[in-house]
């Protein structure tokens, strides 16, 4: 078999936790090319096989990342930064914005895995999730080989990622403001935590209003795990929607998105429980049901309860799930598991890494992050998905108002109800709120500048960074705005943008 020589890496790309690297340079050694783009959650998935693989050959493997991006965002070299921060990605990336070396290595999916010999040819190419026994045993054939050739050259590659800066959130993801308690919960992503705050307001000197969120309870003890137990020992993964139930148990749902389970809080109790998946990742994605602990999840990204029954987003398989509490059963509710934006009943409907929900008590909404469109699901039986606002297209994305098709957003990824009619929008990639009138279907600009950085103000005088969680509470929304690691406010009489100051 005839194997292709690997084309040369460019070294006038940015490259991040290690210098320009070259082919030439790593001769002697095996080299794992990742096809990937941060917003793609099949690229989420397999972070963890390539940190497996990193260990188990240290000495004869490198990793590197290359950073093909699909959406216009991913494509500034800050933005990738903050997501190798975020999802902890130490191994050498280089940023191919305009996709020179997808196309040099014939990629057509992310993410696609290309393995190089120590000669520098290419013995292996496998696109999608699923592939770390195959590459496991791959590798160690090659190290054998080449070993017994000759041509294996031993040494360490040691990356110097950039340091999680210190601050009291890292990577907020998603947020709920529970108005009777008049709390703030908060899903520390980052940290692998949940918090529990309460709000204050307040003017300063000069009059200005100051809101205060002060921690009142931690739940995680702050490092990735999945353990049940009281506040202070419990552990999650990258956690993400958080549902309230607000009957007399005060109790929290919890989307533990890096573990692939739903966790419970008992608020009085101090305690935390697993109520919903394995910890394993389900390789399934054709609708199904079952026990809750028996029944494999994959990436829930957020939760909305309806009486007794948690709706779930999982982003994973592109499919809305629920949870019956009182029956402890989950079953797939609509989403056929292909990645792509239908409309339709539940024999035809598909979504594209569903990533927020909201609801009105009639319908439940849907951020669909990867297509960039606001999806509505009736909740009468059987259930009926249809588009909104958005384009409908796995690449139509763009920055436009406007009203139905004519929208364009770009990965969207939180929702906020308010009666009667206004449904809020976190439009991350475009770092910007918006509104959409349920009623007209007109989709406007309210807060954001539309460029990433930290600025409070007036409605479009703001700047959010990739802004992925909203919660409404009166006239107050509030925003997690994620890569600027803060809670933000929106008084929705003045249009008025500040930031919340955890304590």
């Amino acid at each position: 078999m005839g194997y292709v020589r690997a084309p040369q890496l460019p070294q006038d790309y940015i490259w991040f936790n290690s210098q320009p690297l070259s082919l030439s340079a790593l001769r002697g050694r095996m080299v794992l090319l990742d096809f990937w783009t941060y917003c793609c959650i099949n690229c989420l998935h397999v972070l963890p096989d390539l940190a497996y693989l990193e260990q188990k050959y240290p000495d004869t493997l490198t990793v590197i990342g290359v950073h093909s991006a699909k959406f216009d965002q991913e494509k500034a070299a800050d933005s990738v930064r903050q997501a190798l921060r975020r999802y902890d990605v130490r191994h050498p990336v280089v940023l191919d914005s305009e996709r020179r070396l997808w196309q040099q290595y014939a990629i057509r999916a992310w993410p696609t895995f290309v393995l190089i010999d120590p000669a520098g040819y290419i013995v292996e190419q496998l696109a999608g999730e699923g592939h770390r026994e195959r590459l496991d045993r791959r590798i160690a054939e090659l190290v054998q080989e080449h070993r017994q050739n000759g041509s294996l050259i031993p040494g360490r590659l040691d990356a110097a990622p950039a340091p999680l800066a210190e601050s009291v959130l890292a990577f907020p993801g998603k947020l709920l403001a529970e108005p009777a308690g008049n709390r703030l919960f908060i899903a520390d992503t980052g940290h692998h935590r949940i918090l529990v705050t309460e709000l204050s307001r307040s003017l300063t000197a000069n009059g200005r209003p100051v809101t205060e969120a002060k921690i009142q309870q931690i739940f995680g003890e702050g490092s990735a795990g999945l353990r049940d137990g009281d506040a202070a020992t419990a552990q999650f993964s990258a956690p993400q929607g958080i549902a309230f139930s607000a009957d007399s148990a005060e109790q929290l749902y919890v989307a533990d998105r890096g573990n692939h389970c739903l966790r419970k809080i008992d608020l009085r109790r101090q305690q935390v429980a697993t109520i919903a998946g394995s910890g394993q990742q389900s390789r399934s994605i054709y609708p199904h049901s079952g026990l809750t602990p028996e029944t494999a999840l994959n990436s829930p990204w957020d939760l909305v309860q309806v009486q007794q029954t948690l709706l779930i987003a999982m982003a994973g398989s592109h499919q809305i799930w629920r949870l019956d509490l009182d029956q402890q059963q989950l079953s797939s509710w609509i989403g056929t598991g292909a990645e792509a934006s239908v409309d339709g009943g539940v024999e035809i409907a598909a979504f594209a890494q569903p990533s927020g929900l909201a609801t009105d008590g009639q319908q439940l909404f849907v951020a669909d992050s990867e297509s960039s469109t606001v999806r509505a699901v009736t909740l009468n039986s059987p259930p009926q998905a249809q588009s909104l606002c958005g384009s409908g297209s796995l690449l139509g994305f763009g920055d436009q108002d406007g009203q139905g098709e004519t929208v364009r957003l770009q990965h969207c990824m939180g929702l906020a109800y308010r009666h009667p009619h206004q449904l809020w929008i976190a439009d991350s990639y475009n770092h910007k709120i918006k509104c959409l009138d349920l009623q007209t279907g007109i989709c406007q600009t309210i807060a954001g500048s539309g460029h990433p950085g930290w600025q409070d103000g007036s409605g479009l005088k703001a700047c959010f960074n990739e802004p992925a969680g909203l919660s409404l509470s009166g006239n107050w929304l509030y925003v997690a705005d994620t890569n600027n690691h803060a809670m933000r406010q929106i008084d929705l009489t003045s249009l008025q943008v500040t930031t919340v100051i955890v304590t």
